[in-house]
């Protein structure tokens, strides 16, 4: 006879992904804490300024990570369109003089209350939840484009490329999981390829960014310098790095030392080595939570658990193909590692949600 899978309610997390979550959490506070230094001296007097943020930001995420993890996934799905909703509203907010906070070149965050924060990296999150509701419902293709497009075109207002780059990203892929027509998720793939590369193309500072990637030995004071620096961090770091704290290119040679490019101090300071050991962390973390959403228990479930992995792996993907030349420098952060309030706790929320997925999974 077939052995018919079940539910349980009594199993316990996932423990590695907890374990795994903690541990880039706190690495994430050691590595801003030494990278982010030299510039927090600079502009604040105070070198662990950045690194009492995202500790102030890890305690409120870790709060909420056990609080979602203890709240039944089919929460979310009740409540998929009020919280994108909401989202979306706070994105329109954000692009109106005034209510949006404005800092190099792009208006990106709004105040709430004595709080600001950046809605986009929470739009990562309720854009997983309600392509996981639309395809819980089978609906057709044009619900899943409807609120990816918005979502993107809001986003790329601010503007955001990269950001927009991963919203659409989780999109695409809780779409393929989901099974839309492969006719209409081509049509879809080479429309979206098309779009991104006319805002490069129409865009100076994209360009010069894709130029810069295929012309990486040209002005090397001027559009070549960023990346530049960063092969010159990963070049001193050789096998086994220069020593914990010990990074040269941080004393601000590396633009965005404690953001995008923190990968390049790690690599520097740990070395091939050490900064292999994140990359396999990152992998092994997305390895968990494909297998949560292979065991899911019903389809919300499972294209919610793919959203979110696809969010947290495909942007550590992006930002560390980014810092090792692979790919065109993006601005996407590294997730748990690059300093942000934001975008730590809304992962801290994603992997909660993880969790709880995961208590709920089928047993053989």
């Amino acid at each position: 006879m077939q052995k018919h899978k079940k539910y349980s309610s009594s199993k316990l997390y996932d423990r590695h992904l907890l374990v795994l979550t903690l541990v880039l959490t706190l690495a994430g506070i050691i590595a801003i804490a030494d990278a982010s230094a030299p510039i927090a001296i600079r502009d604040f007097s105070d070198k662990f300024y950045f690194a009492k943020q995202q500790i102030y930001a890890a305690v409120i995420g870790i709060v909420l990570l056990f609080i979602t993890a203890r709240i039944n996934y089919k929460f979310w799905e009740k409540f998929a369109f009020v919280f994108f909703f909401a989202l979306i509203v706070i994105l329109v907010l954000v692009l109106i003089p005034g209510l949006g906070i404005s800092a190099l070149g792009a208006q990106r965050r709004i105040y709430l209350g004595p709080l600001s924060f950046q809605p986009s990296e929470f739009l990562k999150l309720a854009i997983a939840i309600y392509i996981a509701k639309v395809a819980a419902k089978k609906k057709k293709t044009l619900s899943y484009l409807f609120p990816i497009l918005i979502s993107a075109t809001l986003i790329m207002l601010q503007p955001d490329l990269g950001t927009t780059l991963i919203v659409v990203g989780i999109g695409v892929v809780q779409m393929f999981v989901a099974g839309v027509n492969i006719f209409h998720f081509i049509l879809f793939l080479i429309g979206g390829g098309g779009v991104v590369t006319l805002l490069v193309l129409f865009s100076d500072y994209r360009r010069a960014r894709l130029m810069t990637f295929f012309e990486q030995a040209g002005d090397p004071l001027g559009k070549s310098y960023h990346i530049r620096q960063i092969l010159i961090a990963l070049g001193s770091g050789g096998l086994f790095g220069v020593g914990l704290g010990n990074s040269r290119q941080k004393y601000l040679f590396l633009p965005e030392t404690a953001t995008d490019s923190i990968f390049a101090v790690i690599a520097e300071e740990l070395g091939f080595i050490g900064s292999s050991i994140i990359v396999l962390v990152f992998a092994y973390f997305t390895y968990r939570g494909i297998k949560i959403a292979m065991s899911s228990p019903d389809d919300f479930s499972k294209v919610l658990a793919v959203g979110i992995v696809s969010w947290i792996g495909g942007q550590a993907f992006l930002n560390i193909a980014a810092i090792v030349a692979l790919v065109p420098l993006t601005g996407i952060p590294l997730p748990f590692i690059s300093f942000g309030g934001s975008s730590l706790t809304a992962i801290l929320i994603g992997c909660g949600i993880l969790l709880n997925i995961s208590k709920h999974g089928k047993e053989s």
